[in-house]
């Protein structure tokens, strides 16, 4: 990008976020009628039916407590659509970056967390009703997620996820099941679509007396766009749960999850956008696979004494992955963990208080070996190791109400680390070795309640990150020396939600050093470096907006046009970098829209068109000599509620059977002939209906 056009690009930007700032009290005082006095009423307040799995109402307003970005993504965005990946769940989540890149996989990135990770993804913590799904370095397989099975989902960008002591540049995303108690006692759905999309999902949930109970069992068959990339999932999970008494409860979780998967590889820009469907040539050869077979077990305990609220739990997970590619890689992971966490509520000197404290340790083992690939099948061992890590981390927020509606918030975390590997394998190279990593992460935030609804926020923080073991090589001095990975962050923004009008605004400059920098090299091999310095900076917008009502239907249930929309504006570069100066990083747009207007009818039809559009394509090399290409996909929803038992859908994708590159791998340099590309999906569409009882 010449220095013009980054100007250009970032007046844009400039201007629209100006703009979005001057409009957010305009749209909302259109969106408002004159106030009406009416007479004062006493409601009395009903608890929430669980202590540990609040509501989505409820979620939605303990995470407004949060002086940053954060975000509650209710089912109703995600139910009623095919559903495959977590683009499906985040797509209107300004911030948040999935590329889907075959079957259920996809290239999840917040704030420019993880850029040059193409795989094991890295830099976000990502929790299943607050039990990490992360292994204990870090790196995640989030395939073992099921879309369908979640209430709702919390996101936490950047340093905004101490809550769960999160630390990480991406922040943290937590799934949250349905309970016994918000669940219908049976629900079924069926999932048809193109090339090969079938799922079928069951539930069943129920409350007896004081225990209640939940369970979701899915099974996914799909062939695939292109070539080499089918594949099939079984998952299941659920929850049950025991109120002890009104202060008092215990829940167990259980999730398991059996997937195949085949993987049709990264090819050259040519062919992904000539001949999107076919697979690279070595993955047909080798039989590239991601299996994966899963169990979690876990269990929350609440208890409320007084002003205090002390939450308790820990978790187990067997894993097994075995993932022919280069090699074939067989890895066994035992991860564990417990937390504490102690909340406490109430005035001090007649200012509102809130405290919370907490402690989480978690750890785990991989054994893993590495074979030859004869056509998919092990042949001879090549490496062995024991890989251990453990992680303990304590955290502190003090949250106090220095005047009315303005909240201080300053708080404080550490966390030591310890990657260890054991080399198993009888050979001349000994790759044992050990790392150890100590992180002070502090912050400081305000919150400014300008009413009941509308909050303006901004925090300074620090996050950090210790590599996992896909940064650490102990045959190598230098990758075993690798650092940890440290921001600063300056956060400001906006949030409200009015009767026809929702927002989210946040404008965010982190200063990062030892930023990872993961390049495959090919043929398994691959070259981890720390950068110096480097910026991510950035806008993120979302707004949700009836513009028109009435246009058929009058009064209290009117008719209404919904304009939903988020966009993105990415500025990650290199400070001042020896080798590769100012350069753009490579890896995401500078800016992502995604946007549909709904009409919406009160007798449960919907239907309207949807856009996703890149404008500007996006650098695969720190050189910045090659990028992908700008898009734009047209698409088209619609479904009808029949009754309060019984929904249809229809989800058309890529109307105009646009070939456009989905995501990229990343390298240092890299030329016309690089195999570094990912097809997108061509036109699709997909019908499904939802029935309970």
């Amino acid at each position: 990008m010449t220095y013009r056009n980054a100007r250009t690009a970032n007046g844009a930007a400039a201007t629209l976020a100006v703009a979005l700032i001057a409009a957010t009290p305009a749209l909302a005082q259109d969106a408002t009628k004159e106030p009406v006095e009416l007479p004062t009423v006493t409601v009395s307040g009903q608890a929430e039916p669980s202590l540990i799995v609040p509501t989505t109402s409820g979620a939605e307003k303990l995470i407004q407590q949060t002086p940053g970005a954060v975000e509650v993504v209710p089912d109703t965005v995600w139910k009623d659509t095919a559903a495959q990946t977590l683009k499906d769940v985040l797509e209107y989540t300004p911030g948040v970056f999935v590329q889907p890149k075959w079957g259920e996989d996809t290239r999840l990135s917040i704030r420019g967390s993880g850029l040059s990770r193409n795989f094991h993804m890295r830099g976000i913590q990502m929790y299943q009703d607050g039990v990490p799904i992360n292994s204990a370095d870090g790196s995640t397989d989030f395939q073992e997620l099921d879309p369908t099975a979640y209430r709702y989902v919390e996101v936490y960008k950047g340093a905004n996820g101490l809550r769960y002591g999160a630390n990480t540049l991406g922040g943290a995303i937590n799934f949250v099941s349905p309970t016994g108690h918000d669940a219908p006692a049976f629900q079924a759905r069926l999932d048809l679509g193109s090339f090969g999309f079938n799922r079928q999902q069951f539930s069943a949930a129920g409350v007896v007396d004081d225990f209640d109970a939940y369970l979701t069992v899915a099974r996914l068959q799909q062939e695939g766009f292109r070539d080499h990339s089918g594949g099939y999932s079984y998952r299941a999970s659920g929850n049950a749960g025991w109120r002890i008494n009104e202060d008092l409860e215990t829940r167990f979780y259980l999730s398991m999850a059996d997937i195949h998967q085949h993987i049709p590889g990264s090819v050259t820009k040519t062919q992904a956008l000539t001949d999107p469907k076919a697979a690279a040539a070595g993955n047909l050869n080798l039989n590239y696979q991601r299996n994966i077979e899963s169990m979690r077990l876990s269990n929350k305990t609440s208890m409320k004494l007084g002003d205090t609220t002390f939450e308790a739990g820990g978790y187990a997970l067997r894993k097994r992955l075995q993932h022919p590619i280069y090699q074939v890689l067989d890895y066994t992971y035992h991860d564990f963990g417990a937390y504490g966490r102690a909340v406490d509520e109430r005035d001090i000197a007649g200012m509102a208080n809130r405290l919370t404290l907490g402690v989480t340790i978690s750890g785990g083992w991989v054994d893993n070996t590495h074979s030859t690939n004869v056509g998919g099948n092990k042949g001879a061992r090549v490496s062995a190791s024991a890989d251990r890590a453990v992680n303990y981390i304590a955290y502190g927020e003090n949250a106090l109400e220095v005047v009315p509606d303005v909240t201080v918030v300053a708080g404080l975390q550490a966390v030591h680390a310890l990657r260890r590997r054991t080399d198993r394998f009888d050979n001349a190279t000994d790759t044992s070795g050990e790392n150890e990593y100590t992180l002070i992460n502090p912050k400081v935030g305000l919150l400014w309640q300008v009413d009941p609804e509308w909050q303006v926020f901004s925090n300074l923080s620090r996050s950090s990150e210790a590599p996992t073991f896909s940064e650490l090589n102990f045959t190598n001095a230098t990758l075993a020396t690798t650092e940890a990975q440290e921001a600063t962050t300056l956060e400001i923004g906006t949030r409200g939600r009015k009767p026809n009008l929702t927002w989210d605004l946040a404008l965010y400059r982190a200063h990062l050093r030892n930023e990872f920098q993961y390049f495959d090299l090919g043929g398994g091999n691959y070259q981890v470096t720390n950068a110096d310095k480097t910026i991510h900076q950035g806008i993120e917008a979302g707004v949700g907006w009836a513009f028109m009502k009435g246009l058929v239907e009058k009064g209290e249930k009117a008719d209404s046009l919904w304009l939903n929309a988020a966009y993105t504006f990415n500025d990650f570069t290199f400070d001042g970098d020896t080798t590769w100066g100012d350069n753009e990083l490579p890896g995401a747009p500078r800016h992502f829209i995604r946007a549909e207007v709904l009409y919406k009818h009160p007798a449960g039809f919907y239907a309207g068109p949807n856009m996703e559009w890149v404008p500007q394509a996006y650098f695969v090399d720190n050189a910045n000599t090659v990028s992908t290409k700008s898009y734009a996909l047209f698409g088209f929803k619609a479904g009808y509620d029949v009754n309060d038992k019984v929904s249809l859908y229809l989800d058309a994708r890529n109307l105009l059977d646009e070939k456009y590159i989905a995501s990229a791998s990343i390298a240092a340099t890299a030329s016309s002939t690089s195999a570094f590309f990912e097809p997108g999906t061509g036109r699709a569409v997909f019908v499904g209906m939802r029935a309970e009882w």
